[in-house]
């Protein structure tokens, strides 16, 4: 086990919040960011968490939602063909509560051949991601996280620059939490603070 500091961290000027690694940086102190998102990077071991306001899809089943949003990801990002989806399964969070049930997030894992930015196929890199899906239905939103982990650095990649080209260091390895605890902490930690955030939301 790791002995890195993870820390409760404020989403969408304060309305959300959860807790993850210090070392991801806020995306949105280098570039632009979608109002609707929330995004935060690694530099160091190119992972990325990435926290997402979507209008409800009411025609996708609860079941399915979070294996849905999976291929529509790897969809759009020229990577449809080429993903493996590893499992999928429900998390309860503890901390967000609807009356007096917790709150579930579908999850689903999968690897998949994506290209940094506009790069084309020849410099893809193999991550696995991790997709939860919670739905707030009284709110009419798909909150979205996903997080992704390097498996395979393209020497062709832009993120060979970064982090060496070929198989990505082992989280362990280098001192850090592996990214499905990363992603475990920050979606059993989601929680809602102001519930007029999704008045104006995306």
């Amino acid at each position: 086990m790791s002995g890195e500091s993870c820390i409760g961290r404020l989403l969408f000027g304060g309305a959300l919040s959860s807790t993850f690694p210090l070392r991801f940086q806020d995306v949105s102190n280098i570039r632009e960011v979608p109002d609707h998102q929330e995004v935060f990077v690694d530099p160091a071991r190119d992972e990325s968490l990435i926290f997402e306001l979507l209008d409800l899809k009411g025609e996708v089943e609860d079941g399915g939602s979070a294996l849905w949003f999976l291929r529509d990801i790897a969809n759009e990002q020229d990577a449809g063909d080429n993903l493996v989806v590893e499992h999928s399964l429900t998390l309860e969070l503890a901390g967000l509560r609807f009356g007096d049930a917790p709150a579930v997030a579908g999850t689903a894992v999968g690897q998949l051949a994506v290209s940094k930015g506009r790069q084309g196929r020849e410099a893809q890199n193999i991550v696995r991601l991790y997709l939860a899906n919670i739905r707030l239905k009284s709110a009419a939103t798909d909150v979205v996280i996903t997080a992704y982990e390097p498996l395979l650095i393209n020497p062709l990649s832009e993120s060979a620059r970064a982090v060496a080209a070929g198989p990505a260091v082992p989280a362990e390895q280098a001192g850090c939490l592996q990214m499905s605890e990363i992603f475990k902490l920050a979606v059993m930690n989601f929680n809602v603070h102001d519930w007029n955030l999704f008045n104006g939301s995306a």
